[in-house]
């Protein structure tokens, strides 16, 4: 669907659902808050300029890869994405930077992580829905196990995550990467953290030091400000939740129906 804001703009809808905006003109641009939040990451996950090796698991319009490939020239990037109607779609909608290293392939997100070797990312940012949804077995511990062990030295992790009240899901998920990571933390909207609405948040974790008082200003700073969670705050956030492990791992909740409106 074109941007009428900006002429060579377009978001991605999958099932209806938004999916992805991509500005051909300007791939630092960055349309929705949950992306503009990981952007930060990007941003900060090494010295400006910097290349980067980012796994991308789920792909969409490659809204992130463009990103990063766009702030850091000569970034090693992959992208996997199930669907692989949809990657041909992009591809010839909205062709990629002949000069990106953008390598994007048809897979299953846990299946291609598993054959990534020790170490190999400085990135990895999980993305995916099916049904606006995310899958159950990308949920667990079991998984981000294996994304731990893509991670290199001093590298991070970013998941875009989406609950609403009571916000069961969420807790959860911040529990599973409190049990494998060393630094976990929280990015939202301040009504989606206390439980008023349904949305996206974007969950960080690293077994360094994360760069909050940076991420908390850029966060704060967003047309749509976000709330950084970490800590005691992220730990009483969780409530007691337990992990979510391969045996109890379930979809993310459905959204209601008034969630998704077009322009």
């Amino acid at each position: 669907m074109p941007d009428p804001d900006r002429p060579r703009a377009w978001t991605l809808l999958v099932d209806g659902a938004p999916q992805s905006h991509v500005d051909l003109d300007d791939p630092v641009h960055l349309d929705f808050a949950y992306q503009r939040r990981i952007g930060h990451l990007i941003d900060l996950v090494a010295p400006p300029g910097r290349p980067v090796r980012a796994l991308h698991l789920g792909g969409g319009a490659l809204t992130l890869a463009r990103y990063t490939a766009a702030t850091r020239p000569r970034s090693t990037q992959q992208v996997v994405e199930h669907d692989a109607a949809l990657v041909a779609f992009v591809r010839d909608a909205l062709p990629l930077d002949p000069g990106a290293r953008v390598r994007v392939r048809s897979d299953d997100a846990r299946a291609a992580l598993a054959r990534l070797p020790d170490g190999w990312a400085d990135l990895v940012i999980t993305d995916v829905f099916a049904g606006a949804r995310t899958p159950a077995h990308l949920t667990s511990t079991e998984f981000l196990a294996e994304v731990r062990r893509v991670i290199g030295p001093g590298g991070s992790y970013a998941a875009n995550l989406a609950d609403g009240p009571p916000l069961t899901h969420l807790r959860r998920q911040v529990a599973t990467a409190a049990a494998l990571f060393a630094e976990p933390a929280l990015i939202a909207d301040p009504a989606v953290l206390r439980g008023k609405r349904f949305g996206n948040a974007v969950l960080l974790a690293a077994d360094h030091p994360l760069p909050l008082a940076e991420l908390t200003r850029r966060a704060a700073a967003d047309p749509h400000p976000g709330r950084v969670e970490h800590g005691r705050s992220l730990t009483d956030f969780t409530a007691g939740a337990p992990p979510v492990t391969d045996a109890t791992a379930t979809d993310s909740p459905a959204p209601p129906p008034s969630t998704f409106r077009t322009r």
